[in-house]
């Protein structure tokens, strides 16, 4: 009964962590979707409750019986093959379900739950409340910044609290570290839970490189800004020079001129820039061109997850030069539950390490991250490769 008891403890945990999130909000707060992009709160607490309603109370125990038979349709996201949804879009304009009702919502299936695990010993229920447990831990970050980017919007710039800490300050000089040419493995390899896309473990082959063991930090990027950075088509991509011409991109997200002076929206409100904290909330396109600035390069998500021991990671989701593919014999999960990485991997650039944002026991070295390139409400930075 061990493992039943830690899985319920986890569960029970997850559950609350999610509510303690919402909890510095306001009820005007938890409907506002300014972006495709950002997901209202309300919406990410009965789709983590969906989640657990849908793949395993429907299925598993004989006689229940759905809190609202419409709840499928308000909170399934992208499983096509569950069924009908609302369009993301328009996950803003749900006013209805109210918040109280949601929160209802979320006590009925996380106590049908709990008495459901309470009599049950089976491996297979087991693996499947595991998934929903981190695939909720992936919505505590998405909530986290999802609020950040909602309350960042609004022209007062409210804080979120006064003790969310995003932007450590680096203290160690910068150095670059050397790895040596030869054959690596790549991929999961161990005990514990990992996602179906950190599976296939096989062989890469590197050259000899050198990484730079911190995060390109504020004082870099303002450098970058200084020199015409934003101003020289040389460093972009051309899809990148677009993105920055058409959507007026000047400096990173939540950055703003205030009186002559560049200051930083964060979750405790308008702060100073702090030149020693790693650059944060920059798309692959701005990463990429700060990277032709220095002369330098982006690491591949192999040459990141081969020098991760040497280095702290964890503050920002570090962007990659790799596309997010599938490694070599990677097999998608049968039913719906296979759309959940694996009709992804198209378009997208990867992203390696984890953020300030992350929920505990969630990310390891293998993680693999994915966004599409012009994406930057995530807590997102980067680190330099230069060639031997």
């Amino acid at each position: 009964m061990i493992v039943i008891d830690s899985l319920l403890t986890s569960f029970l945990k997850t559950r609350s962590d999610t509510e303690e999130i919402c909890a510095p909000l306001q009820i005007e707060d938890y409907v506002v979707q300014p972006i495709v992009d950002v997901s209202p709160p309300k919406w990410h607490l009965g789709h983590t409750t969906w989640f657990f309603e849908e793949f395993i109370l429907s299925k598993y125990v004989k006689g229940y019986e759905r809190f609202h038979p419409e709840y499928a349709f308000v909170f399934n996201s992208y499983y096509e093959s569950v069924g009908k949804r609302v369009i993301r879009t328009n996950r803003g304009n749900l006013s209805r379900p109210t918040v109280s009702e949601v929160y209802e919502y979320r006590d009925h299936v996380t106590a049908h739950l709990q008495s459901f695990l309470e009599e049950n010993d089976d491996p297979q229920i087991h693996e499947l409340v595991e998934i929903g447990i981190h695939h909720e831990k992936q919505h505590q970050e998405l909530l986290l910044t999802d609020i950040k980017f909602i309350l960042g919007n609004n022209p007062l710039l409210p804080k979120y609290n006064d003790t969310f800490s995003e932007n450590p300050v680096v203290e160690e000089p910068q150095d670059f570290i050397t790895i040596k040419e030869g054959v690596y493995n790549i991929g999961f390899d161990g005990t514990g839970f990992c996602y179906d896309n950190e599976l296939g473990r096989h062989k890469v082959l590197l050259q000899e490189y050198e990484i730079s063991n911190q995060l390109v930090l504020n004082k870099d990027y303002l450098e970058f800004i200084n020199d015409g950075g934003y101003r020289n088509s040389l460093f972009w991509h051309a899809e990148g020079w677009d993105w920055i011409q058409n959507e007026h991109i000047e400096t990173p997200l939540y950055w703003h001129e205030i009186d002559g002076k560049l200051q930083q929206y964060t979750l405790r409100g308008l702060k100073d820039i702090i030149p020693n904290a790693p650059v944060t909330h920059i798309s692959y396109f701005e990463a990429f061109a700060f990277s032709q600035w220095k002369g330098l390069r982006l690491p591949t998500e192999f040459e990141w997850e081969v020098a991760q021991s040497k280095f702290k990671w964890g503050s920002r989701w570090e962007w990659t030069e790799s596309s997010y593919l599938p490694y070599p014999n990677y097999s998608k999960a049968p039913g719906a539950l296979g759309e959940y990485n694996g009709k992804f991997m198209v378009n997208q650039k990867v992203l390696r390490g984890g953020s300030v944002a992350t929920s505990q026991n969630h990310t390891r070295s293998t993680y693999r991250n994915f966004f599409h390139p012009h994406l930057r409400w995530q807590f997102t930075g980067f680190r330099l490769v230069r060639n031997k």
